[in-house]
């Protein structure tokens, strides 16, 4: 996955929230419902920020970005910043 493909799919996963929250707000969805929605987004952002950030240092020390690969979501939860 390239750079703009990653930037691109958290555009899409961020949107996704907003809706969501829109949807809670309006009665569509269940609280429940969207907490854990929200678990599953939340999870996959942090794994497209971390392949971003891997990709980038990855250049950034002049070796070949598409070499980083997303780690596992229960990984990349527990990173600490």
């Amino acid at each position: 996955m390239r750079d703009d493909e990653i930037l691109t799919r958290i555009s899409a996963l961020v949107d996704e929230e907003h809706v969501l929250r829109n949807r809670l707000t309006a009665g569509e969805v269940t609280t429940d419902e969207e907490h854990a929605r929200i678990k599953q987004l939340e999870a996959a952002l942090d794994q497209c920020w971390d392949l971003l950030r891997q990709r980038r240092a990855r250049r950034n020390a002049g070796e070949d970005p598409d070499n980083a690969g997303a780690r596992p979501a229960d990984e990349v939860e527990n990173y600490r910043q």
